[in-house]
């Protein structure tokens, strides 16, 4: 989970993320929110993505700003939950 909070969050492609599902909810103003482990169980969530699938979540009256942050500064907005994640994933990596 802390590796896929790092590619979804700190994985950039021209500053941009990486990944095209995350990159699409964030340029429309999303909050990378939550992670969920064995998420999708299908066969085809297996493979893609060894189970896990990803929330984001759109406050409406911070949409617009959030959308501005990325495409301006490309900031990504994350819960506690991912940012924790993203931490662990940093203190133990040797990237």
């Amino acid at each position: 989970m802390r590796l896929c909070a790092w590619y979804l969050y700190g994985e950039k492609h021209r500053g941009y993320a990486l990944n095209p599902v995350a990159n699409f909810h964030l340029q429309n103003g999303s909050v990378l929110w939550r992670i969920n482990w064995m998420g999708d169980t299908s066969p085809r969530g297996i493979g893609a993505s060894c189970g896990m699938m990803v929330n984001y979540r759109y406050f409406l009256e911070e949409t617009a700003s959030n959308s501005a942050l990325y495409l301006g500064s490309k900031q990504v907005r994350a819960s506690e939950q991912v940012l924790a994640l993203v931490n662990q994933f940093q203190q133990n990596s040797k990237l």
